[in-house]
């Protein structure tokens, strides 16, 4: 039983590590855009 919530505790903060980088990544390309200078796309 041990292993099994050890297996559940990995799983999910590998799934929560993968979703932060995610979010950020969205954040980034956000901000990216919204600062380029007028007339170029990133």
């Amino acid at each position: 039983m041990k292993k099994l919530f050890a297996l559940v505790a990995v799983a999910g903060t590998v799934l929560f590590v993968v979703r932060r980088n995610k979010s950020a990544k969205a954040q980034n390309d956000l901000w990216r855009e919204a600062t380029a200078p007028a007339g170029k796309k990133a």
